[in-house]
């Protein structure tokens, strides 16, 4: 299956757009962490977490207000699917204890409730900063290792725009659940899920990225004559059917699995959805236009030192 076949669409030539399309993005994002910052899960930042599951709906505001009194502290509450709700506490001590000071508060506040613990999670606050390292660790570590395969496989332009991609991916998505958490129905939580999420998603823009910079490689071989943007241009329309259709069936199951996947997988399959739209568009816009960037100014350099 092929659409946009024989395209000559002038993409590199509209780089400029992409620059400030990308860094209207990336502004955005940044603001949003200075000023919302992002919703840690118990992964990152400890304590305890319990989805209780309750006869009738009950109001989060009405919750949280009945269990500051008895926790010592207003914990966070939220709902959890149709009618359940996702209360977490920094709350130290027996996780049996406070599980059974929430549900009796609930009964007696509620009397209709009948509330009941489905599921309890619990991470103490060093194993939560060791964990928090990590992640941080594991997204840098793989954006260091891709430059040194691109650097090994091409040469370092093409691993310069390759990480600047995926950098420019990851801090957009993020950005995106920082802007949108405590709007969105759904938990938009940075935990490890959320973190497997990021991987996936620096996978996939760098599987489209090495495509494209593949053909480069190839066309540059082939049209010696031609300038080098009009290259990467031709380069890039003839791959643009295969990053359309690719992105595009990925996207079906992606949306599929955050329709059905349940409330659990909502985060993980929203964040590989906004990863995989600006995956794609970064690939296109941002990582071959670095490539053609730092080769003009290279040849501009080599003709000013003569």
């Amino acid at each position: 299956m092929r659409i946009l076949e024989n395209s000559n669409l002038q993409l590199v030539g509209s780089r400029t757009k992409g620059y400030v399309f990308s860094a209207v993005l990336l502004v955005a994002s940044i603001v949003a962490f200075a000023t919302k910052g992002l919703e840690m899960g118990i992964d990152f930042q400890g304590g305890m977490e319990f989805v209780v599951a309750t006869t009738d709906p009950l109001d989060a505001v009405s919750v949280r207000e009945a269990l500051s009194s008895q926790l010592g502290s207003a914990p966070e509450v939220k709902t959890f699917g149709e009618s359940d709700l996702l209360i977490r506490t920094l709350e130290e001590g027996d996780i049996s204890t406070v599980q059974q000071s929430i549900t009796q508060t609930l009964a007696t506040s509620f009397p209709d409730s009948n509330p009941t613990i489905q599921k309890t999670d619990i991470v103490g606050p060093r194993f939560a900063a060791d964990l928090k390292r990590g992640a941080i660790y594991s997204v840098l570590g793989s954006l260091l290792v891709i430059f040194v395969y691109i650097l090994i496989r091409f040469e370092w332009r093409f691993g310069l725009g390759a990480v600047a991609a995926l950098f420019h991916d990851v801090t957009i998505t993020l950005g995106v659940f920082s802007i949108l958490h405590g709007i969105t129905p759904f938990s938009l939580q940075i935990d490890q899920t959320i973190i497997a999420a990021f991987l996936t998603i620096v996978g996939y823009s760098l599987n489209d990225t090495v495509v494209i910079f593949d053909r480069i490689r190839e066309y540059a071989n082939i049209f010696k004559t031609e300038p080098y943007p009009e290259m990467v241009n031709k380069s890039i329309n003839h791959t643009l059917s295969r990053t359309i259709v690719t992105s595009g069936t990925t996207l079906l199951v992606v949306a599929t699995l955050f329709i059905f996947g349940g409330e659990v997988l909502k985060g993980f399959a929203f964040a590989l959805i906004i990863g995989i739209l600006i995956g794609t568009y970064s690939s296109v816009f941002v990582a071959a236009p670095v490539v053609v960037e730092l080769r003009a100014r290279a040849s501009s350099g080599r003709k000013s030192g003569k």
